[in-house]
């Protein structure tokens, strides 16, 4: 398939000021900062978990680790500098897939993987910002609606399985990236006693939040299967259920410090970010 010369011309010139934006000193503070607060984010969705491990309550996902913040003090500003760095590095997402050459299967494979990304920190970092105003939301009953919503329409039960297969591709990709260790690909870890703590924390942050996102995929295709939209519970559901399996208590405690040893690799790569 040819490209017109204008065409071709007009895709160069995109790529040229996505890539002037990204070597900005300023964007690139910010989408640091959007590592950062991520990790902030784990952190607080991990010790959420830890909490229910042991019997407390709580929203254990981005929504409970936003409402959380909103109730500490200068929560409100703190979550301004949250919204401000996740929709940085969703806009960072969305360069990087705007920089991608070529027009066969692997060059759009990775559009699609850092569109998604960009996708996911857009979400929160609205969501970040929505809190910081005083409307948070119910992440929980949002998920459990659109499931509603897919399953009532033609061929609904066909959509929802493929979003759950989707999201089990997403946890799977996780574990596999922390196996791999290709996260490393995404830093530039120093050597010594220091990279090797970076290279442990993201092997077991990775393979946890990977299982977390695993089991949010498994819910939504239980969903379909038993045209049960309160199956489909989000991340907050997923631990939960872990909860609830035979020595489930443990298994969410390794899980929890999993998404926290994730958090704090979040920090390293603020710092160490190949940008």
């Amino acid at each position: 398939m040819s490209h017109s010369p204008s065409s071709a011309a007009s895709a160069a010139s995109a790529r040229a000021t996505a890539s002037r934006l990204q070597d900005n000193h300023a964007f690139q503070l910010a989408t640091r900062t959007g590592f950062a607060v991520n990790g902030l984010l784990h952190l607080l969705i991990g010790g959420i978990a830890f909490g229910i491990a042991f019997g407390s309550g709580g929203e254990a996902d981005q929504g409970g680790a936003l409402s959380g913040l909103a109730a500490s003090p200068g929560g409100v500003l703190v979550l301004w500098v949250v919204a401000i760095g996740l929709l940085a590095l969703g806009l960072f997402q969305v360069l990087e897939a705007l920089l991608i050459r070529g027009t066969d299967t692997t060059a759009w494979t990775g559009r699609a993987k850092e569109g998604g990304k960009a996708i996911a920190y857009l979400a929160i970092g609205f969501s970040a910002a929505s809190t910081a105003m005083g409307s948070g939301s119910d992440s929980e009953r949002q998920t459990q609606g659109m499931t509603s919503t897919l399953l009532s329409t033609p061929g609904g039960v066909f959509l929802v399985v493929l979003l759950g297969l989707g999201v089990l591709a997403i946890g799977v990709y996780f574990i596999v990236k922390g196996a791999n260790k290709k996260f490393l690909r995404d830093i530039a870890a120093p050597a010594g006693k220091a990279g090797r703590s970076i290279t442990m924390l993201g092997r077991i942050g990775y393979f946890a939040k990977g299982i977390a996102i695993a089991v949010v995929g498994i819910l939504f295709c239980v969903a379909a299967i038993t045209s049960d939209p309160s199956e489909a519970t989000g991340l907050d559901g997923a631990l939960k259920s872990l909860a609830e399996l035979p020595l489930g208590p443990a298994i969410l405690t390794v899980v929890a410090l999993g998404l926290m040893a994730y958090g704090v690799y979040c920090f390293a790569r603020a710092k160490y970010a190949r940008l």
